[in-house]
Parts: C-alpha cells; structure tokens; sequence
C-alpha cells in the first residue's frame, strides 16, 4: 500500500509523448519535455537582429502528432490586428507559422499558419521557396488573447504527410517557425532562414523526435444538384474520395465519380495571344499530397503535370471530358521516394493520365526523375514526357537547380522527339549582395502539354541578374527594407532568331506600417516576335519599354480602409512614324479600396482601366491589326466570416473592351510590317467585348474538410464585330447572362 500514492503521484506528472489539449493556453505542465525556441531573429526585413518584441516557441513530438506552441508578448502599443480571415487568405495580420520537411530532405513542407484571431493556412512547399495553398490538410489548432500579448497551439498529425521509416526508434524533421507583426509587417523566424532566399527548405532546423506513426482511412462522399436556368433542366450527381494511409510510407488517394462543379470561379481573363493561360486546380483529389509530383521550370508556370488537362476541354471540342476514376499512390523506400498517378476519362473522346515520379535523397542534393503519358483515342496520339531533375547545394552560399525535359510523340504513324533544359545558380555573396545564372533551352518540337503545361516551346533564353538587399536604413525611415535587381537577358528562338535583349531594374520595399512597394523598368531592344502570326511568318518589333509600380498599405488598428493601387505604362507596338503610325504610349492602373464594417466583414471593388494606343491582333495569315484599344473593368465583392466556421462570399467582375483598327500590316517574309489600305481581302473590322462572371458562395463547415455549398454563378461574354465604347460595353456585361447555375453540393468526411 506504501507504493500506491508513490505510483499515483508519479502517473500525474506531464511526461513527453503525453497529449497535449490544443485550447490556445498554453499550460506549463502539458509543454514539460518540449524543446523551447527563444532566439527569433528578424527575417523581414532580413536583418538577422533579435525580434522586437518577445517570441517563445515549444516543439513537442506526442503519438497524436507534432504540438508546437507559440507566446507572442505584444506591448500595447502596438495595434493588434483582429481582422477574421477565410481558409487559405492572404491577409496583412498577426499570426504565426510552422514549416516541417517531415524527411528533412529539403524536397518538400508543410506550411501551418494559425492567426491570433484562430484564422487559419495551410499550404505545401516545393522548389525551395514555392508555396501553393491548393492543399487543405486536417489538423488541430487553437488561439487566445490576453493583455500581454497571445498564444497559438497546434497539433500535426503524424499521417498528415508521407514520410520517411526513420531508424532507431527515431525520424529527424527540419522544423521552421516564424511570427509575423500585422500592423509592421516584421517577421522573426527560428532559424534565422528566409523563403526570399533560393535556398529555404533546405536551412530549416534539424530535430530529432521519437518515430510515431498513424493511420488513417478516410472517406469523403458527396452530393451535388444543379440547376441550369438557362436550359432549364437539373443535375444530380454523387462520388466519393478515398485516402488511406495504413503507415508513414504508403498513401492512396482515390476519387470515383467526382464532381468538379464550380465551388471556386476562376478570374476573368482576355487572352488574344498565342500562349495558353493558366489557372490553379482547388479540386481536392489533386492538391493531396501532390508535392512529389511538382516538376517545374524558371519559365512562367511550367509544370510537367498540370492537374487542369484532367477533366480539361475534350479531344472533339465539346465541353470538357467526364472524369470516371483517378487514383495516386505516395510512398518512400528508404532515401527512395515514389509517386503513381492515374486518371481515366470516359466516352470515346475520354483520355487516359498516367505519371510515375521517383527521387533519391543524398546528403547535398536530391535528384529524381518523372514521366508522364496520355493516350489519346480519337486523336490517334501518344504522348509520353521524361524529366530528369537535380537540386544541388555543394555550398551554404551556392545553389544550382537543374531539370532535362525530353519529350516522344506518336501520332497518326507519325513520331515527334524533342528536348529542353533548364539551370539555375543562385549566389549569395556578403553584405546583401547576390547573383543568379540562368538558362533555357525548349527546343522547337518539345511538347508538354498532353499533361503538363509550356507557354511555349521553341526557346532559349538567358539572364545574369545582381540583387542587392539593403537593411540597415535609419529608424526614422518610412522604409524598413530594400532588395534592388538589376537583370540582363537575351531571348531567342530555337532556329537563331533573336527575339528580344532586355535590361530591368526593379526594386521591392518593405514599409514600416506593414505596406509594400514595388517598382520596375524594362528596357527592351528590337526584336521579333515569332508568335503572333501563329505559324505565318514573324515580326519585327523595335525598341520598346514599360514600366510598373504598385503599392499597398493593409489596415491597421482601428482603421477601416487597406487599400492598393497600381500603374504602368509602355510603348509596344509597330510603327516607327514615318508612314503615320506613330506609336504612342499606353498606360493601365488599377485601384483596389476595401472597406472593413467590423473584422468579419467587408467590402471591396477595383476599378480598372487601360489604354493601348498600338495594341496588335492577329486576324489571319500574315494579316495583323493595330487597334487603339481602350478597357474598363469593375469588380466588387463582399467577404463575411459568420465566425470560424462560416462564410459568404459575393464576387462580381465585369469587362469592357473597345478596339478601333489604326491600321491593317502585311508582313513581309523579312518581318517587316508593311500597312496596307483596309479594304477588300485586307479588311479588318473594329470589335469591342463585355465579360461578366458573377458567384454569391456560401460555405458551412460541418467538421473538418466537410463541407456544405450554396452556390449561384451567372456569366457571359459578347464579342462585337463593330465596335462600341469600353464604357458601353462595360454596361452591356451587366446584362449577359450565357449561363446561369445554383449549385448545391454536400460533402462529408469520415475517418475510420
């Protein structure tokens, strides 16, 4: 009997690996065990000096997952920031965040952010510093205030992620954590690393924790109806995803049936360009655990799995293809990891997805390789894109990326081979000072859009850019930080062509009040462009520039305004004046204020304008326009937070576009435009275009990634072969109505 009260008394004490309840107070004897994190250092702007205000962290490893804790002092001096934010907003608030690489092998994180008003982000990091928020992940999280200051606790679980067997009874992690100040944008981080560096990942803090595990089965069904008031008839449909994780080296991700109704909508864009324009995927099969699967180049967006070809527009033209099944398996073997993804499409205009990825992990670099296929029946085409990467880091100062595309193509009999490469060397000198080489080669037949995404191929191009980040500015300043670029680039095609040399100057500022600024210049030579003609021939431009700036002040304290504006101006175009066609030069400015009524609501509207005095359009063969084009666009919108668990979103974008011919060119065999009177088999008509996309959304959380939607979207667009004024046609947008849809979808998640 002596032993009881000894053995009671000791079952009380907090032991590590004891659960920790996620409530925002962080209670001293739950936290025993944990490593506590002191020295936050201040990484915006990258000074490297002690934060201003007090930051303490603790990291603890529990069989429910990894806890992390964070006591953030705030004088009252300094505003606090109460603003409610929506899953995945980019607001200018108080809050914190937890980075965790989960193999600690640079590859690939986890981003967790919580706010000090219990908002929440949650986002996957690849290439080093690229984050994408597409990712919703389910953990526990909790925030509170008191006079002092306030306090957030998390809890990761262990089956959040594939991750490494460990050894020993022990896995390392490189963890980050960071806080940022709302009302001055100041962010101190434990390490001292920096996602404005190329290396980032890679700089996270090593910790060794005891090897947990857990396994997850998990099944979302759903439910969806729409009503079309504009054919009027309804839609019924059902499907479910599946995620399974039986240990920490093996997932599957299933999704039968899905519905890919519009719950996000996309932003208007006017594309009259040759290049393709890219929209992110929010569907939530593809954003699980789709890391291992990013592929990308320095060239604007590329990827070599574009999840969007999925369910994309079909083969035959009409409407987009009917995705039946897709599965994606996740894994690791050792230092090996692997990747399996499928997708089948239905009907006989249905395509079949296929990409396997695989990479192995060294001690200073990692290298992989993917390779992707889609079949195409009714085309008669087989595509099949091989690439081979290698992120390198031989120095804590030096970082080279490289990536070798090759691409086959079997179409109709026919076989099509092309290749490209991609380098990239970061340096970072002393005292802010920097360099990066950069190279690309796509050769003229590589083709990768079967799956991925390519602006455009049949390009080399090079740059050698010097930065300079300046820190130590005078408190007195309205400027806290400084990081000038200055960049030299030539741009060329695949057959010698030269298309553009360029000089930039640019310089990014981080104000005191928590705003930003950016400014740039673009000095750009004679050249060609060997696109607009799609395939008829090339043009010949002459020397242009543009300019750009832009600047944001967020709301702070009591405040009700955050507002943002920009504008830029350039001279693109043909003509040089001596036949008339002088070029003039353009400009369009944007205005975006947003009022806040109270934290959880608000309202906003950008007011947008443009003006291109030598806009050019291809109209056909070797025919081209040089419109005097003018554009006005208005979009508003209102954000409500009805608490943590509620939203209602109302968005409205309306375009006006009027384009008055200045002059018909054919264009020589040279590239020489050559203005030609508008008539008979050389006319062109003037055009104008209205747009219009309209969605009141309202979401309700049921529990974690359960969701119910209410959705109702109208748009449209008109396109006239004459011609009205951008105001008139930005008044005909508020009338078109193309398509007009209620969506109501249900879904719920259960874990087993």
């Amino acid at each position: 009997m002596r032993l009881f009260p000894v053995l009671l008394f000791l079952s009380l004490l907090p032991l590590p690996g004891r659960a920790v309840t996620i409530d925002g107070h962080i209670d001293p004897a739950e936290w025993q065990g944990a490593q506590h994190v002191t020295d936050f250092r201040v990484t915006q702007p990258l000074t490297g000096a002690p934060a201003s205000y007090p930051t303490e962290a603790w990291i603890l490893a529990t069989p429910e997952g990894l806890a992390v804790a964070f006591r953030n002092v705030q004088p009252p001096g300094v505003p606090r920031t109460h603003r409610l934010i929506r899953r995945d907003e980019q607001a200018q608030v108080d809050r914190d965040n937890l980075m965790v690489d989960f193999d600690g092998d640079g590859r690939t994180g986890y981003n967790f952010m919580v706010t000090s008003t219990d908002g929440i982000n949650d986002a996957v990091i690849t290439n080093q510093n690229r984050f994408s928020t597409d990712w919703d992940g389910n953990w526990q999280h909790a925030a509170s205030e008191d006079a002092e200051g306030w306090s957030v606790e998390m809890l990761i679980p262990w089956y959040i992620a594939p991750m490494g067997k460990g050894a020993n009874g022990h896995r390392t992690l490189r963890i980050y954590l960071d806080r940022v100040v709302g009302a001055t944008g100041e962010r101190a981080a434990w390490p001292a690393a920096s996602f404005e560096r190329p290396r980032f990942l890679s700089d996270f803090a090593p910790i060794e924790v005891p090897l947990y595990s857990q396994a997850l089965l998990a099944v979302t069904p759903y439910a969806s109806a729409l009503y079309d008031n504009v054919a009027h008839r309804s839609r019924f449909d059902g499907g479910a995803d599946i995620l399974w994780k039986p240990n920490g080296q093996f997932q599957l991700t299933a999704t039968l049936n899905p519905d890919f109704g519009q719950v996000e909508s996309d932003n208007l864009v006017v594309n009259f360009s040759a290049n393709e324009t890219f929209f992110s995927d929010k569907r939530p099969f593809f954003t699980e655990n789709q890391g291992p699967f990013e592929f990308t180049t320095p060239s604007d967006n590329s990827q070599l799995v574009y999840t969007r070809r999925v369910g994309g527009p079909a083969d035959d033209g009409n409407g987009a293809g009917d995705i039946t099944a897709a599965v994606k398996l996740n894994g690791s073997i050792g230092a090996n990891k692997y990747g399996l993804l499928l997708a089948d499409e239905a009907d006989a205009v249905g395509r079949s997805f296929a990409a396997l990825r695989l990479s192995h992990d060294f001690a200073d670099q990692n290298v992989g390789m993917l390779l992707t296929r889609v079949e195409h029946p009714y085309l008669d085409r087989d595509a099949m894109v091989l690439g081979v990467d290698q992120n390198w880091r031989p120095t804590g100062a030096l970082n080279v990326q490289n990536r070798l595309i090759l691409s086959r193509i079997d179409q109709a009999g026919v076989q099509t081979r092309g290749s490209g490469f991609t380098s990239i060397v970061d340096y970072e000198m002393q005292h802010g000072w920097r360099q990066q080489w950069l190279a690309m080669h796509f050769g003229d037949d590589l083709q990768i859009n079967d799956f991925g995404y390519l602006s455009r191929a049949n390009l080399n191009y090079g740059h050698w850019q010097v930065m300079h980040r300046i820190t130590d500015l005078p408190q007195d300043s309205a400027f806290a930080s400084h990081d000038w670029r200055w960049r030299v680039s030539a741009t060329d095609n695949d057959h010698g062509l030269a298309l553009q040399r360029q000089f930039r100057a640019s310089v990014q500022s981080v104000l005191r009040d928590g705003g930003s600024q950016y400014a740039q210049v673009n000095l750009n030579s004679a050249g060609y462009d060997d696109r607009i003609l799609r395939g008829n021939g090339i043009v010949r431009l002459p020397p242009s520039f543009s300019s750009f700036m832009e600047r944001s002040r967020p709301r702070q304290g009591e405040n009700h305004w955050e507002l943002y504006g920009n504008v830029g101006f350039d001279n693109s175009g043909i003509g040089d004046g001596s036949d008339g066609n002088r070029r003039r030069v353009g400009f369009n400015t944007q205005f975006k204020p947003t009022y806040f009524i109270n934290d959880a609501f608000s309202v906003y509207a950008v007011l947008y304008a443009e003006h291109t005095p030598q806009w050019m359009v291809w109209s056909r063969d070797n025919l081209l326009g040089t419109f005097d084009e003018r554009a006005l666009q208005f979009d508003a919108g209102v954000n409500w937070n009805i608490g943590n668990r509620q939203e209602l979103r109302v968005k409205l974008q309306a375009l006006g576009l009027d384009a008055r011919l200045r002059q018909a060119w054919r264009v020589a065999a040279d590239g020489t435009p050559l203005p030609v009177a508008n008539v008979a088999g050389d006319h062109i008509d003037d055009f104008s275009l209205s747009n219009l996309g309209f969605q009141v959304r309202y979401r309700y959380e049921l529990a974690p990634l359960s969701y119910l939607y209410v959705v109702y979207g109208r748009g449209g667009d008109l396109l006239n072969e004459y011609g009205t004024r951008s105001s008139q046609a930005l008044a005909d947008a508020f009338s078109l109505r193309d398509s007009e849809q209620l969506l109501v979808k249900l879904s719920y998640r259960f874990e087993l």
